[in-house]
């Protein structure tokens, strides 16, 4: 297969890539700036239409993760450009493939778990879940990125491909031991000492193995019977208090400093970065993936976080 990754230089991008090329299928990654890698480079805005929309001619699947970096203080410019990155990015994907004789099977576009909810009670599925944006409780910051997540699925959704299947990857923190990611950003709290409990411990955490997010997405392009919005994320999301102790215990350290809400929020702001991040609960269920018959191979936080830490280790020590 031809398969295309616009904004696929990221960690999510390099993961995918590195899969899909070892499986022997030609992978074309549209960024910004060219960069060198086992697979093709080509540059586009993320804006309009230039030569790289060539490359959706006979192309079999396009995987769009284009978007600015959200791990950054909410100031008026870095909401503006959060926004525009992934709306017009989709945008112009979108028109590239209308304008494709031969246009792609499937597009796979890139949406957020964040979309959901802040909640404690039930679980958030793509049938019954609550879409956020409503909770009295939730600071402005949080309405901005769920305001983000529904203007990035309405691009998409608005985008005359009738030819060609949409999805839309509601997806939860993938983890891997890649460098920078957000597993070795949490690893890193562990590994100083300070990966205790965030706030009071109670908010959930969604996530996925890089394993199982890698399969998710060859499943997706595989099932032709599905299409829009589809949650790309474990069964079985924690809350942050077990989540951060099973992490202690999988990489051999029984004690980590927690940290409460206002130091995370004077943190944050050290940090350049939001507490959204750590204290909004994200409590997410794949019941599409599951009823379409995917299966897990890493369902639990247990195996997973031994997993990543054997990983983490083998590639870092």
């Amino acid at each position: 297969m031809k398969i295309i990754i616009p904004g696929g230089s990221g960690q999510v991008g390099t993961i995918l890539a590195r899969a899909f090329h070892a499986d022997g299928h030609e992978v074309v990654i549209l960024s910004r700036k060219a960069e060198k890698s086992d697979w093709r480079t080509v540059k586009w805005d993320a804006e309009t239409l230039g030569d790289w929309a060539r490359e959706f001619e006979n192309a079999d699947v396009i995987i769009n993760l284009a978007g600015r970096n959200v791990n950054c203080r909410y100031t008026d410019e870095n909401r503006r450009e959060i926004m525009d990155s992934r709306v017009k990015s989709t945008k112009v994907v979108g028109e590239a493939i209308a304008k494709a004789t031969n246009p792609p099977k499937v597009w796979l576009q890139a949406s957020t778990a964040t979309i959901y909810a802040h909640r404690f009670d039930q679980p958030n599925d793509e049938i019954n879940g609550i879409i956020g944006g409503n909770e009295p409780t939730a600071p402005d910051t949080w309405n901005f990125s769920i305001d983000v997540a529904k203007s990035w699925e309405r691009a998409a959704d608005e985008a005359d491909t009738p030819r060609t299947r949409k999805v839309l990857l509601r997806s939860a923190m993938t983890m891997s031991p890649d460098k920078d990611g957000i597993f070795d950003v949490l690893l890193g709290l562990v590994r100083k000492g300070l990966g205790g409990t965030s706030g009071d411990g109670k908010q959930y955490l969604s996530w996925i193995h890089e394993a199982d997010f890698i399969r998710a997405i060859r499943w997706l392009i595989e099932q032709e019977e599905l299409s829009g919005a589809v949650n790309i994320s474990t069964p079985n999301s924690l809350p942050n208090a077990e989540f951060m102790r099973i992490l202690r215990e999988a990489w051999g350290i029984s004690f980590g400093l927690p940290a409460t809400k206002l130091m995370l929020e004077v943190g944050a702001i050290f940090m350049r970065t939001e507490t959204e991040l750590v204290l909004k609960s994200r409590r997410v269920v794949p019941t599409r993936l599951l009823e379409s018959g995917f299966e897990f191979e890493f369902p639990d936080w247990e195996s997973a976080a031994q997993n990543l830490c054997r990983r983490w280790r083998e590639e870092n020590e």
